[in-house]
């Protein structure tokens, strides 16, 4: 006989237990769970469930109690930061709901997903971003307001998140703000770094590194996931046997553990409900200390363990100049993909697919080689620990990769010394020589009588030591590899990987040109440009669909439109300039033609030409006449980047910037006429005012060298016009905004390689103008020559970046500017067309490139 009776409720029957697992619930999970919950319960949950705040009193209301419990603080002790982290804690939880929404109904409709692998997302700060795309600023800006604080003050006590360095950690931020935009089904995988690459400060005009830890107080846009830990192995050994039914099995065993810990960090999107993830690991040791040494009194070694582990996620880009760099930033790299690849693993296993569907249900994008081991570890999962043949695995494989290369310099391509390799990870390295080995064989046959072939395609390099060529291995192991400018995915096939379009043909190597986000990079930068062009297109439209700015290029020439354009640059100057006042203590015209060149110090991207021609502007300036002068075009040239801690050169660069600047500055021949600054400690958040404010932007890289770049992309969506060489994405902007538009020089990439050969074997006579610039240098007008000895030899002798033989097409470039910049109307116009033409260059018409191209995935709305 059943013990039901009817006075037994559905509240008395037992609920049954979930155990949360790294990877949710699967959709059958979801409909079992639901249907077990009494209807009692549901109904209690559904009415007291959190809800997103709609309106300014919920918002306060949220803030009040974040501030009481969250903080234990009340009104009477309530500042700034306080604030900033009760609104940034009341917004998140606004997120949080979002994306509960979010991660539910990708699991019910069970479709494809993408998973974005960068070794850096450059985030830059949050609350602004998450405001801006949640549609809720001015319920937060009013509701701060009424209760004493300024949402200015409070957004500027959020430090960067100091997740990436550069180029390739922005674009991976734009791409994900994208994927969540363009209601893509799709997660990020990161590293959560305890330190940035390192604080950029300026001592005697020296490049000075300091520890960029910037996670000084708790941060309230991630979530810890401490029940999500996932064992790493390092080192080891492998054992090798035969099953019972006769298959030889690989064991990889022996070696030392570390756990993966989940952050996870929302990623809203803008005009859409779908807020995406970004989950980013920590490493923690397998326990925290060794309790016998610590009762011995070996205090020191009873730690030493658990310092190690967490030592993986401590630094981003750790100096790989010594071996134990090298080894640091290998584990890094397979820490990393470890944990994502269990992670995607999990989720796949949890819907009881076969593993053939796996390509059918993810795609996975390598953001340049660093995530490269993802390859052979899914490989190794399918094989040693799921049981699948090695050819069908590598099917899998093959199909679920795709690959992006950053860089079309041979030098910059990533390797790892072969005895490294073996020591660290000696499973991964059997399975690379095995993929290989089978790779190296279909080449042989597709092409019998081409032995030369074999070596320069082989993962492996026979140098010594022998060296496994990360690239390589992401081409074979990805369905599709990508450039990311029209010209870099050319060169790319007929220069560094011209022998893997031979073998595989044309078809998988393919090109998706770069774009940024407006989001960030026009609305939140620059709001009064983006409210401006709001009134003429009609809407915010044009943030979700960029080619809407094509409807202000009728404004152009109309002189009231030019007059608010101009007010509103000089609006943005003017805070630039209030900027270098207070970091720098210069004084800088907000009505002289701003120059700004800021990105990352290398000597391809030619910062030593653009100070050379500083100094050239400079001493023909000292040689003028007081009526000549009348008639010059102010300038303040503003510089601004980092230079690798051990890239000398750089560093050197960066040395002459600071030195002509305390020289010119100094000058009162000089005045107003020409101002230089260097911007200490570039980031995220000093990009968005260094952007709105320029009037042009250096993207002056020699040609063939710059595989996109982006900043160039943001300058002009700011209204800023380009002086640049034709190379990267430079190509598609003069494309999109007219040649009229844009400001170009120098020799061509088709040119380079002969310009290098001559400079090798022939006396090629240096460029007079550039002449007069280095004996001004070495007179010790910028104080000790010997300082700049080496950056001179570089020019003189080889010259390999060509700043000699582009020198007097840069100048003639640059007098071109001064000229067309005193023309006021026609600057403008110029300007306003530019921005018109930029619609291309968003990072949702990239995504739905990858998404149609290469990913294979389709958008899912949030109803």
């Amino acid at each position: 006989m059943s013990s039901y009776s009817a006075s037994t409720t559905s509240a008395d029957l037992p609920r049954p237990k979930h155990r949360r697992t790294p990877t949710g619930f699967s959709p059958k999970e979801i409909k079992n769970i639901e249907a077990s919950i009494p209807s009692e319960s549901r109904q209690v949950w559904q009415k007291f469930g959190v809800k997103e705040f709609g309106g300014k009193e919920e918002f306060q209301q949220e803030f009040i109690r974040h501030v009481e419990t969250t903080l234990a603080r009340s009104m009477y002790n309530c500042d700034d930061l306080a604030a900033y982290q009760a609104a940034s804690q009341a917004i998140r939880d606004r997120l949080i709901v979002a994306w509960n929404k979010t991660q539910q109904k990708h699991t019910t409709k069970d479709r494809k997903r993408v998973y974005y692998l960068s070794l850096e997302f450059l985030m830059g700060r949050a609350m602004d971003n998450a405001m801006l795309n949640a549609g809720i600023k001015d319920i937060t800006k009013s509701g701060v307001a009424d209760l004493g604080f300024k949402i200015e003050d409070l957004l500027e006590q959020e430090p960067d998140a100091a997740l990436g360095n550069g180029g390739l950690g922005r674009l991976a931020a734009c791409f994900i703000d994208s994927i969540a935009s363009t209601n893509y089904p799709g997660w990020g995988y990161g590293l959560r770094y305890q330190y940035g690459i390192f604080k950029q400060r300026i001592v005697d005009g020296y490049q000075v590194e300091s520890p960029d830890y910037w996670l000084t107080f708790s941060n309230p846009w991630e979530i810890p996931r401490y029940e999500i830990q996932i064992d790493i192995m390092f080192y080891g050994y492998t054992r090798k046997y035969t099953n019972d039914d006769g298959k030889v099995v690989h064991v990889w065993e022996g070696g030392e553990q570390v756990q993966a810990v989940a952050y996870d960090v929302p990623v809203p999107g803008y005009g859409t409900e779908t807020t995406n993830n970004l989950r980013l690991w920590a490493s923690k040791p397998t326990r925290e200390f060794d309790f016998e040494k610590f009762n011995a009194g070996d205090y020191e070694s009873s730690v030493r363990e658990s310092q190690k582990a967490e030592t993986i996620s401590a630094v981003l880009y750790p100096n790989d100049n010594f071996y134990s760099g090298k080894e640091l930033r290998l584990k890094q790299q397979y820490f990393w993909v470890a944990a994502s690849l269990n992670d995607i693993v999990r989720r796949f296993k949890k819907t009881h697919r076969p593993w053939k569907e796996f390509p059918d249900q993810v795609a996975i994008q390598l953001n340049d080689t660093h995530p490269t081991l993802a390859v052979v570890e899914l490989q190794r999962i399918l094989i040693d620990m799921e049981g699948v043949e090695w050819d069908a695995a590598w099917n899998i494989v093959t199909n679920t990769f795709g690959y992006t290369n950053h860089t079309v310099l041979p030098e910059a391509l990533e390797k790892w010394p072969v005895p490294l390799f073996t020591n660290l990870l000696p499973r991964h390295m059997e399975i690379i020589y095995e993929i290989n080995l089978f790779f190296l064989q279909k080449v042989e046959k597709l092409f019998p009588k081409e032995r030369d072939l074999l070596a320069r395609v082989s993962i492996i390099e026979e140098s010594s030591p022998q060296q496994v060529r990360m690239a390589y291995l992401a081409i074979i192991g990805s369905h599709k590899v990508n450039g990311v400018a029209e010209l870099h995915s050319e060169l790319i096939k007929t220069t560094i990987f011209k022998d893997f379009v031979t073998i595989y043909g044309p078809d998988k190597f393919m090109n998706v040109t770069n774009g940024i986000t407006p989001r960030r990079w026009l609305h939140q930068a620059n709001p009064k440009l983006s409210d401006l062009i709001a009134s003429k297109v009609g809407s915010y439209d044009f943030l979700k669909d960029l080619n809407l700015l094509k409807k202000i290029e009728p404004f152009a020439h109309d002189p009231k439109f030019q007059d608010e354009w101009v007010t509103i640059k000089k609006f943005n100057k003017a805070r630039l300039a209030a900027h270098i006042k207070q970091s720098n203590g210069i004084d800088v015209n907000v009505n002289a033609l701003f120059d700004v060149q800021v990105k990352r110090i290398h000597e391809y991207k030619r910062q030593q030409m653009n100070i050379f021609g500083v100094i050239h502007r400079y001493l023909s300036i000292k040689a003028m006449t007081e009526e000549e002068k009348k008639e010059a075009t102010p300038r303040v040239c503003i510089f601004g980047g980092k230079s690798a801690p051990g890239y000398y050169m750089a560093k050197t660069i960066i040395k002459l910037i600071n030195a002509v600047s305390e020289v010119v500055n100094a000058d009162a021949d000089v005045g107003d006429l020409l101002k230089v600054v260097f911007i200490a400690d570039y980031n995220v958040s000093k990009a968005e005012i260094i952007v709105p404010a320029s009037d042009i932007s250096q993207h002056i890289s020699t040609a063939g060298t710059e595989a996109s770049g982006t900043s160039n992309m943001k300058f002009v969506l700011n209204g800023g016009l380009i002086l640049g060489t034709v190379d990267g994405a430079n190509i598609e902007i003069t494309r999109e905004v007219g040649e009229n538009n844009i400001f170009l020089f120098g020799h061509l990439a088709e040119s380079v390689e002969d310009l290098r050969h001559k400079h090798r074997f022939s006396d090629v006579p240096l460029d007079p103008n550039l002449e007069k610039v280095f004996n001004a240098i070495e007179s010790g007008t910028f104080g000790d020559p010997n300082i700049y000895v080496s950056l001179i030899s570089s020019v003189t002798g080889s010259d390999y970046y060509l700043v000699s033989d582009d020198f007097q097409s840069y100048l003639d470039a640059q007098k071109l500017v001064d000229q067309d910049f005193k023309n006021k109307d026609t600057w403008v116009s110029r300007s306003i067309t530019a921005v018109a033409n930029m619609g291309f260059f968003s990072s949702d018409r990239a995504i739905d490139e990858y998404a149609e191209s290469i990913w294979n995935v389709e958008p899912i709305a949030m109803e």
